[in-house]
């Protein structure tokens, strides 16, 4: 009887771990619905090639995930995986003991992941997340437009080149570039631009460093008076102040205007938010880097974008770890890439981008020595803010240079 009951007992604590998963949950913002059933596809794969695991995927609207993440990450509701952009708010979750260091992993994800954008996610050596994908910001031009204004695209590759085409654009009676002013964060892409072709890397570093006049230097100096000179030409549609992201998007879209300086994520939306639904046919449509700045420091090879990933809160459960590995290994994400999703970060991933647009613009990525995450994200909030601020008056005329690098050292110094 004894050893019957013994034989029960073990058969009945069999069946409890035999039955015992362990959830991975992970927390996105992702609102594509074909990328999400990719994700779910893969993440049933995983679990068949790892019985007890199961992959949670878990969507909070964009807005929502900014203001409730801060709580939930200290409440015993965290997720042990969430989207993350690279830059000062996942250091400063960091540096405040809200993320799980994944550091042993390191080496292996940088293996098969883009060393830099692996980095993006490290602080203080100590590695906290993974990246995901990147994203580029340049021009997008409407060919149709230039040839109208009798302007070779070649030509605007300098920012006196750049100008000189607004000019004509202009005098064509075509509105030369569309922004969405009343967000504030479109503007912030030239001013950011400027700063990096007027003094590199090293401007920007030694800024974030406190080194000599910070955010007063020569280098931003040099971007606040070149964009108050773009604004000065008067290139942006009536109204750019009180317009929206969306509202430049569908603007380009309609063909109303001959450039746009967004992400790589405009092709798809500047048609979506066009009335017809198609936009710029592709045989019209171009796209440019950010022109270089005749005296400047930095390399007109340079990009301003993102290094959008996931980071592990703390206490993450260290499967966590081993679907990241699944999930971001070079199949999945060149199978993502093949549909034109995401820029991957794996390795060898970007063979399988099928959209020229995407692949130039991911070769732009490749080539560049330095990507600079947004500047209004690798500041954090509070900075980034004034950032998008200053940027918006600057080009609206109710802010000058000195005022304007006076509140970004400032906010910096109080960050």
């Amino acid at each position: 009887m004894i050893k019957k009951a013994l034989m029960c007992a073990l058969m009945s604590a069999t069946a409890v771990t035999s039955f015992a998963g362990t959830e991975v949950k992970m927390l996105h913002i992702e609102t594509t619905r074909e990328i999400v059933s990719e994700w779910e596809a893969m993440a049933k794969e995983f679990e068949q090639s790892n019985p007890g695991i199961d992959i949670d995927l878990q969507f909070a609207a964009n807005e929502d995930f900014k203001a409730k993440l801060p709580t939930l990450l200290q409440s015993k509701q965290r997720p042990d995986i969430f989207y993350s952009w690279g830059g000062g708010n996942f250091q400063v979750r960091a540096d405040a003991g809200l993320l799980n260091d994944i550091t042993p992993s390191k080496a292996a994800f940088k293996k098969g992941l883009s060393g830099g954008a692996v980095d993006a996610f490290t602080s203080q050596g100590k590695l906290y997340g993974v990246p995901y994908m990147v994203s580029a910001v340049g021009f997008w031009y409407n060919k149709e437009l230039f040839a109208k204004a009798g302007i070779d695209a070649n030509a605007m590759g300098t920012w006196s080149g750049f100008l000189a085409g607004v000019k004509k654009l202009k005098n064509a009676g075509v509105t030369p570039i569309a922004v969405g002013g009343a967000d504030k964060w479109p503007i912030h892409f030239y001013w950011s631009y400027l700063v990096m072709r007027a003094g590199g890397k090293n401007a920007f570093d030694a800024a974030t460093a406190d080194s000599g006049t910070g955010f007063a230097g020569p280098a931003f100096v040099t971007a606040s008076k070149e964009l108050k000179r773009l604004a000065e030409l008067e290139p942006f549609q009536n109204g750019y102040m009180a317009a929206g992201y969306g509202e430049s998007a569908g603007l380009f879209g309609d063909k109303k205007a001959a450039m746009h300086l967004m992400g790589d994520w405009d092709y798809a939306f500047a048609r979506q938010q066009s009335i017809d639904k198609k936009g710029v046919a592709d045989n019209q449509l171009g796209w440019m880097p950010f022109p270089s700045l005749e005296g400047g420091k930095g390399a007109a090879t340079d990009t301003l974008g993102g290094i959008n990933g996931w980071a592990l809160a703390k206490g993450a459960k260290p499967e966590a770890v081993k679907w990241l590995q699944f999930f971001l290994n070079k199949t999945n994400q060149s199978r993502l890439a093949g549909k034109d999703y995401i820029i991957p970060v794996a390795k060898g991933a970007d063979a399988a981008i099928q959209n020229p647009f995407k692949k130039q613009i991911a070769a732009s990525v490749s080539n560049a020595g330095w990507h600079q995450v947004f500047f209004d994200q690798a500041l954090g909030a509070d900075v980034g803010g004034v950032v998008n601020d200053i940027s918006a008056e600057l080009v609206s005329g109710d802010l000058e240079v000195d005022e304007a690098l006076e509140r970004v050292q400032e906010a910096w110094e109080m960050r």
